[in-house]
C-alpha cells in the first residue's frame, strides 16, 4: 500500500491496514504497489491522486481517498477514486474500502481488456477477409500483438515435416520462410504433440525447456505461450509468443485471447492456401533454400563467436574456398576478410606446402583425426610466418569445414634454439673426461655422463633406472658430502670446493677421486645436486713413484755423504795408526819376551793392528746398513757395508774352490 509520509493521518492508516494484514510503505516508487490511499485534506492531495491514476507502466492503481468529516458530513463522490472514506472511520472501514477499490479496478481492467480484445479480433477478422497480401498482414498482426501484450516476439510457425518454417515475426518483417530446427523449440513440439496450448511461466528453469535453458536465458525470455494453428482438424502450425523477464506470466484471459487470434489466423492461412504454397514448392527449390538458409544460419551462429577468438578461423566449402574468415585470421594472412571470401585457402597461404595442406583438408572432410600441422606461409604482405593448422568438419555429414590456425613463429624459433642448446650441452657434458653426476633431492640419479660410466663401471641406463647416489660412496661418505654442501666452511652454502674422497665402482673397487659439487635451488628449495668427479688413480700412482724416487735419492745422498766421510776418516786415522804401530814394533824389538813391558807393548801393537783393519773397512764403505746395538740403539754394520767384506767372501770362495781341486 502507498500513502504519503507527510500526512498527519499516516499512523492511523498504518494501524488500520495492519489489522487487515496489509502493509503500508512510503509513497515513492509505484513499482510493486497493489493499491494506494490518498488524503485529500493534505496539501497537494489532488496532484498525488492524478499521478496515481496514471499508474505503473500504464496501468492505473486502485485508489482509496480520505475525505474530511465534520458538521457538513462526507464529501460527495471524488472523480478518479475507486472508493472514499471519512477520516473518522479509517480504523473501522479502511480495509474494506481497499478491497472495494481493488474489486472495482479489476472489473474495470477486465472490461477494458475485453473491449480491447474484441475490437482487435473484429479488426483482425475484417482485415483477414479483405487483404490480398497475407504475408504483410501476418507481420502486422504479430507486431500489434507484441505491442499489446508487451512481449519480446510473436511469431507464426508452419510445420513442414520435421522442421518448422517461420512465416511471420513481430520484430522483423523480412523474417519469413526461415527454416528452424524444432529440437530447439520444445514448447512448439509439445503443442504439435498434444494439440493444446502450452504456457511456461519461468522459461530459464522450466523442465519442458531442459536442454535449451542457456539459449533461453541468453535471449532474455521468461514467459512463453504457444497456441496451435488448426486447419482441417490437424495442427499445421504454432502461434508462439515470448515475454521478457519484466513481464508477468500469461494469464488465462490472455491465453484465451491468443487462442482466438490463432484460430482466426489458421482460417486465414487456409483460405489463402499459404500452407499449400509452402508445402508445394518443388524439391529442387526447397533443397536450395534449405541449404542456403542453413548455411546462413550456421555461419551467422558462429560468426559472433569467431569474431572474438584470437586464433584464425576460416570456414571452407568442399573445394577449399573461404566462406568466412574471422578478423584474427585476416590479420594473420594480411588480407581483408571481405576480399578473402570465395578465394582458395591455398591462394591465401602462398608458400605453404600444398600437399600437406591438401592432405589436412581431405582428412577433415573424411572425418579422419589429424594432428596440427606446422606450415611456413608467405602472406600477401610478404611476411613469412609459421602457422599451425588444424581442422574439423563444420557439421557431421557436411562438406564444409572449419580450419583454425595460429602464429607459432616465435614459439617454434625458441623451441629450435632450446633444442640446439640442449643438444650442445648434452654433447658437452657427455664428452667431458671427468664424471658428471646429478641427482634429485631423493638421491635418484638424473644425469650420468660417459665419464661416470668409465669411472664406476655402471651404464647410464642402469644408473638412471635403479642406482641410488649413496651406493657410489663408502658408508657415511654421502652424508658427509651433503653436510659439507650445506655448510659455509667448504666453499660456501650450496657449494663444495675440491675435496678428495673415494668412489665405489660396480665391482667394489675404491677409487680415489677429486670432487667439486653444488646444490641446485628453485628459490629457497633444494631440487638437485650435481658433482664433477675426477679420477685420481693415475695421479696417485704417479705420486707414489715420485715418493719412491725421492726416497732413493735421499738414500743415495746419504750414502754419498757416508762414503765421503768414511774415506776422510780412514785417511786421517791411518797416519797416527801407522806411527803407533811403528813405535810399538820398535819397542817390542828392544824388550825381551819375558819382560812385563813386552806384553803391554804387544797388546798395544795388536790393538793398533785391529784398529787398522777397522779403518780399512771404514774406507771401503759403499752402502748404508744398520745393525742393533745396546737397547734400541743402532749402529753402522761395517761387515755388511764395506767392499772388503765382499772381497773376503770372494777370496774365501776362491780358496774353497782351489782346495776342492787338490788331490
Amino acid at each position: 500500500m502507498l500513502f504519503p509520509e507527510e500526512s498527519p493521518a499516516r499512523d492511523r492508516v498504518s494501524r488500520a491496514l495492519a489489522l487487515g494484514g496489509l502493509q503500508l510503505r512510503p509513497g515513492g516508487s509505484l513499482a510493486g504497489a497493489g493499491a494506494a490511499v490518498v488524503d485529500l485534506g493534505q496539501a497537494g492531495g489532488a496532484d498525488v491522486l492524478a499521478r496515481l491514476r496514471q499508474g505503473f507502466r500504464g496501468e492505473a492503481l486502485p485508489v482509496v481517498v480520505l475525505v474530511p468529516s465534520g458538521p457538513l458530513g462526507p464529501l460527495g463522490g471524488v472523480p478518479g477514486a475507486d472508493a472514499q472514506l471519512a477520516l473518522d472511520r479509517v480504523e473501522s472501514e479502511l480495509v474494506a474500502r481497499v478491497a472495494e477499490a481493488r474489486t472495482r479496478r479489476a472489473a474495470e481492467r477486465r472490461s477494458a481488456e475485453g473491449q480491447r480484445n474484441l475490437a482487435f479480433l473484429l479488426e483482425l477478422t475484417a482485415r483477414y477477409a479483405e487483404t490480398a497480401d497475407v504475408d504483410a498482414l501476418l507481420h502486422d498482426v504479430t507486431r500489434e500483438l507484441a505491442e499489446a501484450l508487451d512481449i519480446v516476439r510473436a511469431s507464426l510457425i508452419v510445420v513442414d515435416g520435421d522442421a518448422g518454417v517461420v512465416v511471420a515475426a513481430s520484430d522483423d518483417p523480412a523474417l519469413k520462410n526461415l527454416r528452424i530446427e524444432l529440437s530447439l523449440y520444445p514448447e512448439v513440439r509439445e503443442v504439435l504433440r498434444t494439440g493444446a496450448p502450452v504456457t511456461v511461466a519461468d522459461a530459464p528453469s522450466h523442465p519442458l525447456l531442459e536442454g535449451v535453458h542457456p539459449q533461453v536465458s541468453a535471449a532474455g525470455v521468461h514467459a512463453i505461450a504457444a497456441l496451435p494453428l488448426v486447419v482441417g482438424g490437424a495442427v499445421t502450425g504454432v502461434f508462439l509468443v515470448r515475454g521478457s523477464g519484466r513481464r508477468p506470466p500469461f494469464s488465462a484471459g490472455e491465453v484465451e485471447f491468443l487462442a482466438t487470434v490463432a484460430h482466426a489466423t489458421a482460417v486465414a492461412l487456409r483460405n489463402a492456401k499459404l500452407v499449400q504454397t509452402v508445402r508445394g514448392q518443388t524439391e529442387r527449390e526447397k533443397a536450395a533454400r534449405i541449404v542456403a538458409e542453413q548455411q546462413a544460419a550456421t555461419l551467422q551462429r558462429f560468426a559472433v563467436y569467431f569474431a572474438h577468438v584470437s586464433d584464425g578461423i576460416a570456414v571452407l566449402d568442399g573445394q577449399g574456398r573461404v566462406l568466412s574468415l574471422n578478423p584474427a585470421g585476416a590479420a594473420l594472412l594480411d588480407v581483408e576478410a571481405a576480399t578473402a571470401q570465395g578465394a582458395s585457402i591455398q591462394a591465401l597461404t602462398r608458400g605453404a606446402a600444398d600437399a600437406a595442406l591438401s592432405e589436412l583438408l581431405e582428412a577433415v572432410a573424411s572425418g579422419r583425426p589429424r594432428h596440427p600441422v606446422d606450415l611456413s606461409v608467405q602472406t600477401t604482405a610478404g611476411r613469412t610466418v609459421t602457422l599451425s593448422f588444424n581442422g574439423a568438419a563444420l557439421q557431421e555429414g557436411e562438406a564444409k569445414s572449419i580450419l583454425s590456425f595460429r602464429d607459432v613463429t616465435a614459439p617454434r624459433r625458441i623451441a629450435d634454439e632450446l633444442r640446439h642448446t640442449k643438444e650442445f650441452l648434452e654433447k658437452l657434458i657427455d664428452s667431458s673426461v671427468d664424471a658428471i653426476i646429478a641427482a634429485d633431492v631423493n638421491g635418484r640419479i638424473i644425469l650420468f655422463n660417459s665419464g661416470a660410466e668409465a669411472l664406476t663401471g655402471y651404464s647410464a641406463s642402469e644408473a638412471l633406472s635403479s642406482l641410488e647416489l649413496r651406493k657410489l660412496y663408502p658408508e657415511g661418505a654421502a652424508q658427509m658430502l651433503i653436510e659439507r654442501l650445506r655448510s659455509d666452511e667448504f666453499g660456501g652454502r650450496g657449494r663444495l670446493s675440491a675435496t678428495r674422497v673415494e668412489v665405489l665402482t660396480q665391482g667394489g673397487e675404491r677409487v680415489p677421486v677429486n670432487m667439486t659439487a653444488s646444490i641446485l635451488y628453485e628459490g629457497e628449495r633444494e631440487v638437485a645436486t650435481v658433482a664433477i668427479v675426477t679420477d685420481l688413480r693415475d695421479r696417485v700412482q704417479l705420486e707414489r713413484k715420485l715418493s719412491d724416487a725421492e726416497v732413493r735419492l735421499e738414500e743415495s745422498k746419504r750414502n754419498a755423504v757416508l762414503m765421503a766421510l768414511a774415506g776422510t776418516t780412514a785417511h786421517e786415522l791411518n797416519q797416527p795408526l801407522t806411527s803407533v804401530l811403528g813405535f810399538a814394533e820398535l819397542l817390542k824389538r828392544k824388550l825381551k819376551t819375558d819382560d812385563d813391558a813386552y806384553k803391554r807393548v804387544d797388546t798395544i801393537f795388536r790393538e793398533a793392528e785391529r784398529m787398522k783393519e777397522i779403518v780399512k773397512k771404514i774406507g771401503k764403505i759403499t752402502r748404508f746398513e744398520l745393525k742393533s746395538y745396546v737397547g734400541d740403539a743402532q749402529i753402522l754394520d761395517l761387515e755388511r757395508t764395506s767392499d772388503e767384506t765382499e772381497e773376503a767372501q770372494e777370496k774365501a770362495a776362491g780358496e774353497a774352490a782351489t782346495k776342492s781341486k787338490l788331490p
